[in-house]
Formats: structure tokens, sequence, C-alpha cells
């Protein structure tokens, strides 16, 4: 559900000639971020300060600001008459020491729990006493030092560039044996995928390609896979839904529905190398808001692919910049051909993930399974770019004790998102404003029309998905309508009581 990191933001700030990192809460009001930008340039903290990108455009200074890299630092510009006079400054110096002896006095220092309870509880106490201290300089080296611990704890806060570099060892995680159970239970779509740690699961992704023959026919440097992996699993941002986790989760559904469906019978081995690799890659460095936020708030995505399908597009550039490393790069000994049509392959799998062309591909395919022909080279294509579209939102065909968790992680990344577009000004989508939702009104619709229609669509070529994949989707189906009948009920037992209340006080 998101770890300790996806509480702190970290930008770069340019001063002195040097490029200095700063890392702070999101939940710090725009107030304290302004003195710490203040203290990083060397400045008085109560300057008045503009923050401005590598272009010269302003950045707004609050919590949600966008992060940057240490090629595209903020400036802190100090704007003139932006000074405290002497008998300011004096104030306030009083009122810093006031709240030193009043933190002296309530042992602000034992409440080291977390930086949001400390700043939360500050907030308060300045509240209180109608004063306005910024922060106590005590304090503030507390944060500073629990910052840099979670920092050198979570690779989250690596520079992108190394994050990028493969390691040129052998590499180091520990190469777990698995046993038969696990094996034949990775092989099915209902494998419990949260009950691995990521190394457990680096393992498992491992024994995928080696068991589908893509090692051997391929004559893939074992070590190289090693190598790549963990690149991989380094580019998956800690977001609460859209990380390494459901990165495997997408690439064991992949490895279930080609052993189901006997893909290797259907398809060339390059074509099961596409659909894995494609299924590993899918949402890389994906920065946990949707095309839709990166289209309305312009960000650097949506200008670089003029809004067509900006994360789609990201996932594949860092899937291939990664493959240009050369010791990720299992493809370094592939012809330029087969690597060609390797590389075309993958991208046409990743971008056909965007959700924005689910109805365009499936009217597509449905046109093409009544008279399918596996001979044919655009029917198979369809078909591909089907089958991941299913292994990318198929949580749903897992148990309920499995496929349940992940919705709760999902509405949290909707929440963030929400939260940040009404902060900014821009449109919320309904379906992600934790006003308007609940987990039975935010799945029924999902599943019914989207989910149900395409695996169903699906299963005329396969009919032995039915059983596995499209029962289980209507069994899900059921349960949320079973849900949300009880929510209607009780919110009109409810609805009702306040009613009653209203009339006994208008008597």
């Amino acid at each position: 559900m998101g770890s300790i990191s996806s509480a702190y933001r970290v930008i770069h700030l340019h001063t002195d000639g040097r490029t200095q990192k700063v890392v702070f809460s999101r939940f710090c009001s725009p107030c304290d971020i302004k003195e710490l930008l203040c203290t990083a340039a060397g400045l008085s903290r109560n300057t008045t300060i503009s923050l401005l990108d590598s272009s010269g455009a302003m950045v707004s200074i609050d919590p949600t600001m966008p992060n940057n890299s240490e090629r595209c630092p903020y400036r802190v510009l100090p704007l003139p008459g932006g000074h405290l006079t002497d008998k300011e400054e004096l104030f306030q110096n009083v009122l810093t020491q006031v709240a030193e002896q009043f933190s002296r006095a309530f042992k602000i220092n034992e409440l080291k729990m977390d930086v949001t309870n400390r700043l939360a509880m500050l907030e308060k106490r300045v509240e209180l006493e109608g004063m306005k201290v910024v922060e106590i300089e005590k304090c503030r080296n507390d944060i500073k030092k629990l910052r840099e611990e979670m920092a050198s704890r979570n690779n989250s806060f690596l520079e992108e560039n190394k994050k990028l570099v493969p390691r040129r060892d052998v590499p180091s995680y520990p190469k777990y044996h698995l046993s038969q159970e696990t094996v034949e239970a990775l092989r099915q779509p209902t494998f419990d995928v949260w009950q691995w740690e990521p190394n457990e699961m680096l393992t498992c992704l491992e024994h995928m390609y080696h068991d589908l023959g893509l090692i051997r026919d391929f004559n893939i440097n074992p070590v190289t896979l090693k190598r790549w992996l963990l690149c991989i699993h380094d580019n998956y941002r800690n977001n609460p839904f859209h990380n390494f986790r459901h990165c495997f989760c997408v690439s064991q559904m992949m490895y279930s529905m080609v052993r189901l469906c006997s893909l290797q019978e259907k398809f060339t081995q390059i074509d099961i190398l596409i659909l894995m690799t494609a299924a590993v890659c899918h949402d890389l460095d994906h920065p946990g808001y949707n095309n839709m936020y990166q289209i309305n708030a312009r960000t650097e995505l949506a200008v670089r692919y003029n809004d067509i399908s900006p994360l789609e597009n990201h996932h594949c550039a860092i899937a291939f910049h990664i493959f240009s490393q050369p010791h990720a790069n299992m493809f370094a000994h592939f012809d330029p051909d087969t690597f060609k049509q390797i590389r075309q392959g993958t991208i046409t799998l990743i971008l056909a993930t965007d959700m924005a062309r689910h109805g365009e591909i499936l009217d597509s395919f449905k046109q093409k399974v009544d008279i399918f022909d596996f001979s044919n080279e655009d029917h198979l294509t369809c078909l591909k770019m089907v089958l991941i579209k299913c292994c990318d939102i198929s949580n749903e065909v897992r148990p309920m004790e499995v496929a349940e968790p992940w919705v709760d992680c999902l509405l949290e990344e909707y929440f963030m998102q929400s939260d940040r577009e009404k902060a900014e000004g821009l449109p919320v989508a309904p379906f992600m404003d934790r006003e308007k939702v609940t987990k039975p009104t935010a799945q029924i619709g999902f599943i019914k029309f989207v989910l149900i229609p395409m695996f169903e669509t699906v299963m005329k070529l396969f009919p032995q998905m039915e059983e596995v994949m499209v029962q289980p989707l209507r069994e899900s189906r059921d349960r949320y309508e079973e849900l949300k009948q009880i929510d209607d009920a009780m919110n009109e037992v409810q609805k009702k009581k306040s009613e009653n209340l209203t009339m006994g006080k208008k008597k």
C-alpha cells in the first residue's frame, strides 16, 4: 500500500554553481518549504523568493510541486523588498525562543514516531498560541536525519541515471529454490502474488523465462537475464498500485495464459518472448498519475509525446533505455532484423495497454474472432494486444482474498490523484473522487462492461478459459452487486433516521 518514502518529495536546486538535493515531507506547508529552500540557497529564511524551472517558468512552492532531476534543477530567485525589518526580525527571534521553550516543556523531541505527527503537533501548538512559528531548529535537524535514514534505505531516492545502470558483477539477489508446489502454482491464474518478497518475485520471473524455453532457444546469457530483471525492479516506483508487484502480477498472469491456452502451439517463440517482455516492462517508471492528469496538467511527458499515450510511450522509452545498457541487454547478440521485430512487437503491446484505446482494440478483435486465422499476422498481432490487456487488468480473475487488496491499492492511488487535481484546479474523474466512489461502485461497472466482455471474447478462441478465468469474474461481479445492495440499504436506513431526527426537532 505504498512505502514510507511516498510521504516525501525530492527536488534539486542550483545554488552557488552546484546542484543541491532538497527533501521534504508532502505534509509540509508551503511556508515551511519556502524556508527550507531559502536555507538551501544560503538566504535568510524570511526572504521572499520565486522558484524557477530550467525554462524560466515559475514553479508553485507547495508539497505537490513536480520532482525534477539533477540535469534540470530549479533556481531560487530572491525578490527585492522581501526581507523583514529589524523590528520584525527581532520579534520573529523572540517568538522562535518562546517556541523553543514550549518545545522543551512539552518534550517535543520525544515525539519521534514520524514526521507527520511532529509537524501536526507543532502547527497545532502554534495555532493555539496565536503565533506564526515556522519550524524549530532542533525539530528541523531531527527531520533531516530521519529523511536521510529513509533515503538510504529506499531506492526511490536514487538519481535516474543510477537506476538505469545495471549491476556489472554477477547479481547478488538470493537464488531461491522453488518447490515443485510453487512451480505448479505459478502456472495457475489463482497464484497468490502477495506472499512473495521482491527477491522471490525476481526468482519467479527468472524461472518463467527458463521454463518457457526462452533462455535456451535464444541462447540468452542467464547472468544478463538476472541483471536485466534487477534493472527492471529498480525502475518501478513505490506507488500504491503501479509498482513492481503489479509488474510481477501481470507477468505471472501472462505466463499462466501461455500455459493454460497452449499458446506455444499457436505462436512462435519470438511471439512468446515479446508477450513476456512486454508484460514485464509495461508500466516502467509509472509516476502514479494517469494519462488524463498528465494531459490536463501539461506535464513534461504530455508535452514530449503530444498528449498521445504519454505514459505508455514513456514505459517503452525506459524499457529500451535499459536494453541500451550492454550488461542488461539480453538481445545484444540478436541479428538486427530479429531485434527490430522484438522491439516493434514490444512497443505495440505496451501501447495497447492505454485504456483510452480499449474500445478500438476490442472492436477490432471482435471483427476477427469468428474468422480467426492463426496464420494471419494481423490477426495474431490483434490477439497479442488483447492478451496483454487481459493480463494488465486481470486482478478480479484471482481469488477474492488476492484480488480485493488490489482494489484498495488502486483506490488509494486514484484518491491521491484526485486530491492533487482538486488542489491544482484540474478536472476530477468521478470514479477517482473519494467523496463519490465506493469499492462496489468502482468495480461493478468495470467488471460488467470491460472485463467480462473482453474475456468472453477471448474465450471464443480458448474455451478452457471459462472455468478458471471467466467464471471467477462473474462471481466477483455478483459479490460486488450484493455489497452494493447492502450499502444502499444501510444508506437508506441512515437517511430515514436523519429525517426522523429532523422531524422531531421541528415538533
